[in-house]
């Protein structure tokens, strides 16, 4: 089991940059491939980006390649979500998710593990 908590969210105005934080705890967690998904008023849940053990392949969704970049820290159960150049259409609910396998997914129903999810509310 694994236990995942978010952090980092916020209000911003369109252009400006946040930085998500997504801790790990229970088992180790440095053996989980990491996936950020978010969710906006009256949509379903889309894949934001996702990031293997090792941390040398990564994956993004079209709308938000050059302007996010997911990295990890496995010496601090850490995975993180740098987002710069928000716009508001950014605006969601960010959550991380975690799976017990090296093989990087981009679908919410192959992650068995969440975070309860934080806030970005970009203003334009």
């Amino acid at each position: 089991q694994v236990q995942l908590v978010e952090s980092g969210g916020g209000l911003v105005q369109a252009g400006d940059s946040l930085r998500l934080s997504c801790a790990a705890s229970g088992r180790t967690s440095s053996t989980y491939t990491v996936g950020w998904f978010r969710q906006a008023p009256g949509k379903g849940r889309e894949f934001v980006a996702g990031i293997t053990l090792s941390g040398g392949l990564m994956t993004y969704a079209d709308s938000v390649k050059g302007r996010f970049t997911i990295s990890r820290n496995n010496a601090k159960n850490t995975v993180y979500l740098q987002m710069n150049s928000l716009k508001p259409e950014d605006t969601a609910v960010y959550s991380c998710a975690a799976r017990t396998s090296v093989q990087l997914r981009t679908t919410a129903a192959e992650y068995p593990y969440w975070g309860q999810g934080t806030q970005v509310t970009v203003s334009s």
